[in-house]
């Protein structure tokens, strides 16, 4: 029997492959090549996942990179490079009164006090052209004045009372075989080559010269402290069009005499606005009067006196920053403030606004950019600085000449540099200050700028006027970006939630795969349309039906409850009549008849309550301001938008709970309330959470609805009841307008990095709390 049993077992063909029978080996063969190709397939599956998920993390650096490539230059240091120093060629011993360089920073220019203007390439020095200004017979140049850099208007003082007004300008022309350009030199007499009379015979001791427009104004002051004005204007006939030689402009002229004595006035200023008059005495006293008042002989009385230095230091040179509104005080001490004139309490008011301190040497010269809120200072040492006034910071300084500096000038772009030294000698710089308006104050803080009454966090890009203080403050635009967000997810978050709940957990299997599609199909929709009619039907309809709206909000959910509770009451043989899980259809109808009597009801409670028009009396009784397209339409729009997004998240979540949790938790004896509220709301909570911060971060980068919803002011204000800018919609109103490369530019690339902050923000932080979830209840 043993020797039997052996040799069954050990018969071929019965137990092992290969052993001669043809359809187990046959069946074997297949399993291994399935097996084989699972393998394959695996193998693939996971290299593919793996090459996509390293693919999405290189995508998102990239944008990182990319991003944060367009925004370093922002916060890069200015750089200059010595191009030539040089003397200028047959200039006799006459002392320079301005220097200047023109737009292309090809040429130079230098008056003298003998009356010549000497026109040079600032490359080596080479005389372009020299003009001489003719002045009366017997009359010395007793001072000068500079209306601005980007005028090119000067006044020259004479010793016999009188003052000049010139321009000095650049004619451009193109010719030759390969259409050359060239510049020709021209000095001008905008308001007529014969001088203005200040004085009879009188020496004048300061002068000043403020033009705009067609409109100039000339003030000075003799030996005898006495202040006298004359106002020309250009009178342009109707036919002015027709006429090329100009003579139909006539220039008539206003003398007034101001019964004003000021003493010890070393320098003198007209405001930007030609409306103040700016006395400066040695010692650092400031005094001005209205010159409006004084030339209608209402007040010759100082508005405002005050120190702009104090502890005996002494001014050395006062400027004026581009617009003529801030004065750049440079004193002895080696300080550098910024002042001008703010409202304050109803008064008109000389505020000092920031210090510059670049050492502790005498500032001798400054100049401020042309176009820019720059300005450059040079002190005795020879140290140059260059800052920005917004930004208050340097971008540069460093020692560029052993001797003693005279005279500084900037091209009008900034690009180019010219140092005069008591040597006679000139040096040329090519300058690289790309953005110097940023910094962390700009961007992050309050800053006071120019006309406001106190420091503000302000975005305004760009203005009509090339005097314009850029003003680039992210502040408002996240705050806007976190306050449209927070007012859509107030809307969204707790409808979706609880939708996915009751859809999850409560509602039948065939009304559920009709619900869930149709809410999903919501997401589809594009926002660009939901924007729209936000913007041109929802915010109307809300301002006409305000009291209707909040009506809604309070008594639906009480319609709600209150038909939930009626529902209770029925018998059991009514409520049986419709099957578990289809009780939500009940609510339709109680939604629908509950939504229309809010709206009928609250015209006469308006009438009543609110005269009429509650819109009105929020804003006149309440002092709460009103914009039709704010917050509140925002909120309702983007949060219609953001729902289908959460709901489908966190009913997926809620849904794929096992379901022998929950019948566990129903044979233990708990409600089904219970059950959700103790096993199935924390093991889904991971899933939750989630789809509340993907909601969250689908809110903050929103665009097209934020764009047409609401005012797109990018104003800090929590009220409902106001509009916002959001970073999403800043960037994609502005970018098609701004300059590539310019700070504009760069400045809405970092806001798309500070956007892409917040999302990696939301994200990662979503990620850490949901693991964390996920660890607490997996084992429940």
């Amino acid at each position: 029997m043993a020797n039997d049993v052996n040799q069954t077992v050990s018969r071929p063909g019965i137990n092992s492959p290969g052993t001669g029978s043809p359809v187990l080996d046959m069946a074997s063969s297949r399993m291994v090549l399935r097996r084989k190709i699972r393998h394959f397939y695996d193998q693939t599956a996971n290299v593919a996942i793996a090459v996509g998920g390293v693919s999405v993390i290189l995508a998102i650096l990239l944008i990182f990179l990319y991003l944060f490539y367009e925004v370093i230059p922002l916060f890069q240091s200015a750089t200059l490079d010595k191009v030539n120093e040089y003397q200028i060629e047959n200039v006799s011993d006459s002392e320079s009164l301005h220097i200047a360089i023109e737009e292309q920073s090809e040429i130079g220019m230098r008056i003298g006090d003998d009356a010549q203007v000497h026109f040079f390439n600032v490359t080596d020095g080479s005389i372009v052209s020299t003009i001489d200004i003719e002045l009366p017979a017997g009359a010395a140049i007793s001072n000068f004045a500079l209306d601005t850099e980007e005028s090119g208007v000067f006044a020259l003082g004479l010793d016999n009372g009188e003052v000049l007004v010139a321009s000095y300008g650049y004619e451009t022309s193109f010719g030759g075989e390969n259409n050359t350009r060239t510049l020709t030199p021209i000095i001008e007499y905008p308001f007529g080559d014969q001088p203005l009379s200040l004085f009879t015979d009188s020496p004048l001791s300061n002068v000043a010269v403020r033009s705009s427009g067609d409109v100039l104004m000339v003030v000075g002051i003799d030996e005898n402290d006495a202040v006298n004005l004359i106002r020309a204007s250009k009178q342009t006939s109707l036919f002015a069009a027709f006429d090329i030689g100009g003579e139909d402009v006539d220039i008539e002229l206003e003398a007034f005499q101001l019964d004003l004595r000021v003493q010890d006035v070393e320098q003198l200023f007209i405001g930007g606005d030609q409306r103040w008059l700016y006395f400066i005495s040695s010692n650092g006293l400031i005094r001005t009067i209205d010159l409006v008042a004084a030339m209608n002989g209402q007040s010759n009385a100082f508005g405002i006196e005050t120190f702009l230095t104090e502890g005996g230091v002494r001014p050395t040179q006062v400027v004026f920053l581009l617009g003529g509104i801030s004065l750049l005080v440079a004193d002895d001490s080696g300080d550098i403030s910024q002042w001008f004139l703010s409202r304050e309490e109803g008064r008109t008011q000389l505020q000092k606004v920031r210090e510059f301190s670049p050492g502790v040497l005498p500032i001798l010269r400054m100049t401020p950019e042309q176009r820019r809120k720059n300005f450059v200072s040079v002190d005795s040492s020879g140290n140059l600085a260059i800052y920005n006034t917004t930004a208050h910071r340097a971008v540069f300084s460093q020692d560029l000449t052993a001797a003693t500096p005279k005279r500084i000038a900037l091209s009008p772009r900034g690009d180019g540099l010219l140092l005069e030294t008591d040597d006679g000698s000139i040096a040329f710089w090519e300058v690289h200050n790309e953005h110097p308006e940023v910094s962390w104050s700009v961007l992050w803080d309050k800053v006071w700028y120019e006309g406001y009454s106190e420091p503000d966090y302000i975005w305004q890009s760009s203005a009509s006027s090339n005097e314009f203080e850029p003003k680039y403050s992210l502040v408002p635009l996240s705050f806007g970006t976190l306050k449209a967000a927070f007012y859509a997810m107030l809307l969204a978050a707790p409808l979706a939630i609880c939708g996915a709940i009751y859809t999850g957990y409560f509602m039948a299997p065939t009304m559920r795969r009709k619900v869930k599609p149709l809410i999903e199909l919501m997401e589809a929709l594009p926002t660009v349309v939901l924007g729209f009619l936000a913007g041109l039907w929802l915010a109307p309809f809300v301002e006409k039906n305000l009291l209707g709206i909040f009506a809604i909000l309070v008594v639906l959910p009480l319609s709600i409850l209150a038909a939930s509770f009626a529902w209770t009451q029925l018998p059991r043989r009514i409520r049986d009549l419709v099957p578990d899980g289809w009780e939500a259809g009940i609510l339709i109808p109680v939604i629908l008849i509950f939504s229309y009597l809010s709206f009928v009801l609250s015209v006469p409670l308006e009438n009543i309550f609110f005269g009429g028009d509650m819109r009105f009396w929020i804003t006149n009784d309440l002092g709460v301001s009103y914009d039709q397209r704010n917050a509140m339409v925002v909120g309702f729009a983007m949060g219609f938008a953001v729902i289908p997004t959460i709901f489908s998240i966190a009913e997926d979540a809620i849904f794929t709970v096992p379901k022998q949790l929950t019948y566990g938790s129903l044979a233990l004896g708990a409600t089904p309330w219970q059950s959700l509220q103790r096993v199935v709301l924390p093991t889904a909570s991971p899933g939750i959470f989630s789809a509340l911060m993907i909601g969250m971060g689908r809110a903050v980068g929103e665009t097209m609805i934020v764009l047409m919803a609401t005012g797109n002011t990018p104003i800090m204000d929590i009220n409902i009841f106001e509009g916002m800018r959001t970073l999403a919609a800043n960037i994609a109103v502005e970018i098609p307008e701004s300059e590539v490369d310019s700070t504009h530019y760069r400045i809405l690339f970092l806001a798309a990095l500070v956007l892409f902050m917040f999302t990696f923000m939301f994200n990662t932080v979503a990620e850490i709390i949901r693991q964390r979830l996920r660890t607490k209840y997996s084992t429940i």
